[in-house]
């Protein structure tokens, strides 16, 4: 029993140490993305606001009111689109998207 722990724990490590791994190797590139943000979004995102649905801006306060307020969930909203936001997952990049959205959240963050 006690080695089944040891055995145990030690594949935790592991797993643990190549989800780190993992993690540094995603490389975000905000220049990247605000270069992306510029050539797609920039048309209804400009400066952060919305043309489209004007109190639904990419302000922090109201990402974070709309549960936007993290990376995985500005991807999922840049992949698959909702409501009048167009899905961009077959027009961009993983990579693009991943970009786009660290940017979004860096720039929110900052005030825009």
């Amino acid at each position: 029993m006690k080695d089944l722990l040891k055995f145990f724990i030690l594949c935790q490590v592991i797993l643990l140490l190549f989800s780190a791994q993992f993690v540094l190797s995603q490389e975000i590139n905000l220049d990247a993305g605000e270069q992306v943000f510029s050539q797609t979004c920039s048309a209804c995102h400009a400066n952060g606001r919305n043309v489209l649905a004007q109190d639904k801006t990419l302000d922090l306060d109201m990402l974070e009111s709309m549960g936007l307020d993290n990376v995985n969930a500005i991807i999922k909203q840049v992949t698959y689109g909702k409501n009048a936001m167009p899905a961009f997952g077959d027009v961009l990049s993983d990579d693009d998207i991943k970009n786009v959205a660290n940017y979004v959240l860096s720039k929110s963050k900052a005030g825009w």
